[in-house]
Parts: structure tokens; C-alpha cells; sequence
């Protein structure tokens, strides 16, 4: 068997009335110097697509180097999903992935596969730059798509103006030992925000919305949609972003200083009950204790340091007991003026002076004890 220079993805789900009109017009565009494996990847479509396009095949004329493959999957499992599964049974050098419905016009595709040839990595048939329109949507739709292409950039860093097209090709070996999740309804959009340094270019092409069947968008997609740009967003491409390794180290240092609480809080109420312990000196004690468990906690932990030489542990540890002085001293402050001299409740004053001195002990042990930058990593 001739191995393929392209396989074309056609994900589908009730498409009866349009996949026959689209494998036919596939099979017109290609170039007849170019073989080519159609994947008609179906989710148990209830109006018998895969068994149209079965039915198909067998009836069909042999055509040098046109080829369909049929894949069966036993529920709806979604569009990303089809489209990884069709990745994976792909044979071709080259990949486009499009829709069934017609709204994706297969003369485009020699398009996409001449700017593979020559310029980029990733071809995107795109809506959004000269020469390219939609035609058939209502205004509410265009703002939907629109507004989602936006976030997409906006949020997500990417500079295609089509990051929600789904007509789309580009060369197999570029997703090699890239993960992609499918998560949403928008593989394109996934790959550029995880292959970075990929060559982009848009084609411009004119979307016709569907003519026959129904549209899948709707509630679960749009709320796919949010979720896929929300897990894209805590990746960040290579590495994960600035924003969200502060809030990720930020978030372990007070939950370390959570547990510091609870010991700072223990040991004061404790050694306050011990008639030879005045409250001050149990509140010095406690919080002597918990500056030390939280210190080492912090460095394994959230800053994740394990250098522990004498030399440099010691100079963290007198930063960080130096930067935690303040907050001790506001501790030290609200408990014995709210004791003294307003007779208010130990146990509530002690708390209060407990969470009011964690406030600045982040920033500042951050920046100077395990020397990082304020914001990131």
C-alpha cells in the first residue's frame, strides 16, 4: 500500500446529508499528484454516518491514491477527542483537520498544503484576515466567535486571528511528543499555545454556514470552550506562567502558614496555662516555635531548596526569622493591648495577632530570604 502524503480528519456526528457531498468534494480538490487518506472519525452518529460512509467505500470506484478510512467510536466523546483519535490512525506526512458540514470549502486545502510546502509549520484557513469572511451567521453568532478568538489572544498569547478555526493543516512530526488533551472543542487553539517556535500562516477563506443538519454549539460547548482557555492559561505553553507559579508558591506558603498558625496558636494557649509562664513569654515561645517549622517547611516546600549547608541555612534562617520580627511584634502588640487594656477574649486576640502578622511574610521572604522575583517563579 502506498503510504499517503496527507490524511484529512473529518470529524462527525449526525452529518448523513453532508459527509457523501464532502468526501466527494475532497476527492475533487486534491491534486492528482497528491495521495490522500480521508479519516471520517464518527461518535456514533444516531442517523448512521459511519455506516453511510461504510457503505460507501464498498461501493466505490477505486481511485488512485484517494483512500477513506472509517473510524467507529461507541459514544460522543467530543470533537477533540475525535480529532486526537484521527491524528493518532493517520498515515500522512501532512495532516488537515476540517469539518463535515460544508463549511469548510476542500478547495482550500491545496492552499494549505502549498504554504506547508514552502513558509510554516501550521497552515490555518482563517476567517479574520484580508480575503476571508463569514457568510450565513447572525450577528449573535459572529460576537460568540468573535469574542472567543479574542480571549484566545488576549489571554492566551496567541497571534493567529483565527486561533477557533477549525480548518487547519499542518506537518505530523510537529505534535510528536506534544500532549495534547483535546479538552474543549479546539485543537488548533491547543497546539499553539504547547508548540512553541511553530511557523504560522493564515489563508484567507470564506466560511458558508452549514446548509444541511444542525449545529453543535451550544451550552456544553461554549462551557468546554471556557475550560479548555482555563487549563491552556495554568500551562502556559513550555512552562508554566509567572501569574500562576506565584499563586502556586504563594498558595503553599500559607498553607504552611496554616499550620504555623495552629502551632503558634497551641503552644501560646499551652505554656499560658503553666502558672511559671506569663502570656507574653508563652506568645514568645509560640512563636519562636512556629517561625522555625515554618522556615524549614517553606524551603523544601514551597521554594523547594534543598541545600541545607550549615553556612547558607543559617543565613536563611536569620532572614527569615528577621522578616517574620514585624508581624511577631504586631502579634505581640494586639494581644497584650486588647488584654490589658481592653479585657477582650485571649483566644480571639490571639488568633487576630496570629493572621494579621502572615500578611507581609510572603513578599518579603520571597524577594530576600530564597531570593526570587516578587511576581513568577
Amino acid at each position: 500500500m502506498v503510504r499517503p502524503q496527507v490524511s484529512i480528519i473529518l470529524p462527525t456526528y449526525n452529518e448523513s446529508q453532508n459527509i457523501l457531498e464532502i468526501l466527494r468534494s475532497i476527492r475533487e480538490s486534491i491534486p492528482r499528484s497528491v495521495s490522500a487518506q480521508a479519516i471520517v472519525v464518527d461518535d456514533n452518529s444516531p442517523d448512521g454516518t459511519g455506516r453511510i460512509v461504510e457503505e460507501h467505500k464498498r461501493g466505490m470506484k477505486q481511485v488512485a491514491g484517494y483512500t477513506i478510512d472509517v473510524i467507529h467510536r461507541h459514544a460522543k466523546r467530543g470533537l477533540g477527542a475525535a480529532i486526537l483519535q484521527g491524528i493518532g490512525h493517520a498515515r500522512g506526512e501532512t495532516i488537515v483537520v476540517m469539518d463535515s458540514d460544508m463549511s469548510h470549502p476542500p478547495h482550500i486545502i491545496p492552499k494549505l498544503l502549498d504554504a506547508l510546502r514552502h513558509r510554516c509549520d501550521i497552515a490555518v484557513a482563517s476567517r479574520y484576515i484580508r480575503g476571508g469572511r463569514i457568510d450565513g451567521w447572525p450577528a449573535r453568532r459572529k460576537i460568540i466567535s468573535w469574542g472567543a478568538s479574542t480571549i484566545a489572544r488576549k489571554v492566551l498569547g496567541i497571534t493567529a486571528t483565527d486561533p477557533m478555526s477549525g480548518f487547519f493543516a499542518f506537518r505530523r512530526n510537529l505534535v510528536e511528543g506534544v500532549s495534547l488533551d483535546g479538552i474543549g472543542f479546539k485543537v488548533l487553539m491547543e497546539m499553539l499555545v504547547k508548540i512553541r517556535g511553530a511557523r504560522i500562516t493564515e489563508v484567507p477563506y470564506t466560511f458558508r454556514d452549514r446548509q444541511l443538519g444542525s449545529s453543535k454549539l451550544g451550552g456544553r460547548a461554549i462551557a468546554n470552550y471556557c475550560r479548555a482557555v482555563w487549563r491552556l492559561y495554568l500551562h502556559g505553553g513550555a512552562e508554566p506562567r509567572d501569574s500562576v507559579r506565584f499563586l502556586s508558591k504563594a498558595s503553599r506558603f500559607y498553607t504552611v502558614g496554616a499550620s504555623g498558625f495552629l502551632v503558634n496558636y497551641a503552644i501560646s494557649l499551652l505554656f499560658t496555662q503553666m502558672p511559671q509562664f506569663w502570656y507574653l513569654h508563652a506568645n514568645l515561645l509560640g512563636i519562636a516555635v512556629s517561625i522555625t517549622s515554618n522556615f524549614l517547611l517553606n524551603k523544601t516546600w514551597t521554594f523547594h531548596d534543598r541545600d541545607f549547608g550549615a553556612r547558607r541555612t543559617l543565613v536563611q534562617y536569620a532572614k527569615f526569622a528577621g522578616f517574620c520580627s514585624p508581624g511577631a511584634a504586631i502579634q505581640l502588640g494586639i494581644v497584650h493591648s486588647g488584654t490589658e487594656g481592653g479585657g477582650g477574649s485571649y483566644p480571639v486576640l490571639l488568633a487576630a495577632g496570629v493572621l494579621t502578622a502572615a500578611l507581609g511574610n510572603f513578599l518579603l521572604n520571597k524577594k530576600w530570604t530564597f531570593g526570587e522575583k516578587l511576581w513568577g517563579g
